[in-house]
């Protein structure tokens, strides 16, 4: 990886701050460019507009932002362009990040393509005040210092408020003696069948920015908000459940009764949701009465060393499983990729004692020593997780197991925050085949340490080097 794509990763995680989650890898296409600065310079010559919408349909993201600031006839064509969703050009991921520099409302996007950065003005909320938890189809998902969410495109400016928070199964709103919303009641209930004898600790209270720390983990994007017609599914604690929302809807649907969601996508107009234990189930969100199937049962056993867990669609359409495993320096415990199973022990608990090195949905507020934290010293490696192995598999559906293709695979990878990516090499020559670019959503670790060093980097899945 060249110095300057390097510095980029590096300024992205390391200047986030405490209380600011790492703006993920996102996948820009039909996009609008910003408003164009009117300056002096020779007008350009008239073409019809739909020549020019023909012409812009197979620009990268950067070029149409710039063609659009050309002047407003130019603006008018990717407008129509984009408004009839026919810029189809497939886009390169971009890193989106933030750094204090910058201030308080900017981002900066870095085109892998071009291995040049963009500033990026955007709207109230202040970005690095937010975390963001998930994006896809050119948007992220956030969630503002209120632990409000929000949908925004970082290229047009546009933002769409999600249904509130207090609306989600596990949370109530707490208004003082003037009726002004003041805290959040945060309940542990997971409504797990297993768990229906279990003594769930006693509700906690949260300020309003304080709960977004332990109940946020993931978001997904089912399309294009600027269609209208789209879903949005959240990854939240405890336990890390799933609940959605439809474009329009004022409030959140709760998926009971299952725990330990890993990763979704949309494929087909269902949902498939991976668990930490490698089962998969698919949801249709759009039925009368949401329905869900098992398609995959437990798979975990096969490994029980790997901390994240990933879906994705190859290329091909394959559906693929891609477990990521990570080591650690300077923490008084064992390493977490070498913890195992002791003899005579249930693989379920310890699949729990491997999360709980990175997952805060089982800690309540006195379980957390955040006072307590000490920073590491510059320059110093205490406190340092790292990225060490991608393992693909290829779901087999008909065998109901998992080939491991790690060795054979050639396509580029997406992993993070992000909607998780597999692209052809052949289709982004720019990008790296057989390698893994990932960015770092170990949320837990980031809440405990404000300058920790953040995983990120890009994995050759030959030999696991990360560069």
């Amino acid at each position: 990886m060249d110095s300057s794509i390097t510095r980029c990763l590096a300024l992205s995680g390391v200047l986030t701050t405490y209380g600011q989650r790492l703006a993920e890898l996102l996948v820009v296409h039909r996009l609008l460019p910003s408003e164009p600065q009117i300056l002096e310079r020779p007008t350009p010559p008239e073409l019809p507009e739909d020549i020019l919408m023909c012409i812009f349909a197979s620009l990268e993201t950067p070029d149409l932002v710039r063609a659009g600031s050309v002047c407003s006839s130019w603006r008018s064509a990717c407008n129509r362009l984009c408004n009839l969703g026919l810029f189809r050009q497939t886009q390169a991921p971009c890193l989106l990040y933030t750094s204090e520099s910058a201030g308080e409302s900017v981002a900066g996007l870095f085109s892998l393509v071009e291995n040049k950065s963009y500033t990026l003005a955007l709207p109230d909320p202040p970005i690095r005040t937010r975390y963001v938890i998930g994006s896809n189809h050119g948007w992220i998902i956030t969630a503002d210092d209120r632990s409000e969410l929000h949908l925004l495109n970082p290229i047009t400016g546009d933002q769409i408020a999600l249904p509130s928070v207090a609306t989600i199964e596990q949370v109530k709103p707490i208004f003082d003696d003037a009726g002004a919303l003041h805290k959040y009641q945060y309940s542990w209930y997971t409504g797990t069948p297993l768990l229906a004898d279990y003594d769930f600790p006693t509700p906690s209270v949260f300020s309003l920015g304080e709960l977004r720390d332990y109940l946020f983990g993931k978001a997904f994007l089912s399309s294009d908000p600027s269609t209208g017609d789209y879903y949005v599914v959240l990854k939240h604690n405890p336990e890390s459940q799933l609940s959605f929302a439809r474009a329009g809807d004022d409030r959140w649907t709760w998926l009971p009764p299952h725990v330990d969601y890993a990763d979704c996508f949309f494929k087909d107009s269902l949902l498939f949701a991976l668990d930490s234990h490698g089962e998969v189930r698919t949801f249709d969100l759009s039925a009368p009465v949401v329905t869900q199937t098992i398609v995959l049962g437990r798979m975990k056993s096969c490994i029980v060393e790997c901390n994240y867990m990933y879906i994705a669609q190859a290329p091909c359409g394959d559906l693929l499983q891609v477990w990521r495993s990570r080591n650690s320096l300077g923490w008084e415990d064992e390493d977490v990729s070498e913890q195992g199973l002791e003899d005579g022990e249930d693989e379920h608990i310890s699949e729990h004692k491997l999360e709980d090195a990175t997952d805060v949905s089982g800690l309540e507020p006195e379980d957390r020593e955040d006072d307590d934290v000490s920073e590491p010293e510059s320059g110093s490696d205490s406190h340092v997780i790292f990225t060490d192995k991608f393992d693909v598999f290829k779901v087999d559906f008909a065998a109901a197991n998992l080939e491991d293709i790690t060795s054979s695979c050639d396509s580029v990878m997406f992993l993070g925050y992000n909607q998780s990516l597999c692209l052809s090499a052949d289709e982004y020559p720019q990008l790296k085949s057989s390698h893994v670019y990932f960015t770092d959503d170990d949320g837990y670790y980031h809440f405990g340490s404000m300058e920790s060093e953040r995983d990120i980097g890009v994995l050759n899945l030959g030999n696991c080097t990360v560069e």
